[in-house]
């Protein structure tokens, strides 16, 4: 069992941290500045919900002042070219 396994609990019959607190789904985290620039990925929460994931993004990403801020569930993420 690496460190990260023993992190976690994985392997070792423990919950992991995401069992511990219930979170079930990943969001990805998009935000803009200015309206005339594009969305681009700021980073993701966890949650079971839509609207906690609101609230988690909105407390974590408030660094910046930003025009708009979208949620999208990590699990509705098509890859079309992968590496």
């Amino acid at each position: 069992m690496n460190s990260m396994e023993r992190m976690s609990g994985v392997g070792s019959g423990q919950p992991s941290r995401r069992e511990l607190l219930n979170e079930r789904l990943v969001w990805q985290v998009y935000a803009r500045r200015k309206y005339e620039e594009p969305l681009h990925e700021i980073g993701n929460v966890m949650a079971d919900d839509v609207e906690l994931a609101k609230v988690y993004a909105r407390s974590i990403y408030d660094e910046f002042s930003w025009v708009e801020m979208v949620l999208i569930p990590r699990d509705s993420i098509v890859t079309v070219i992968g590496s």
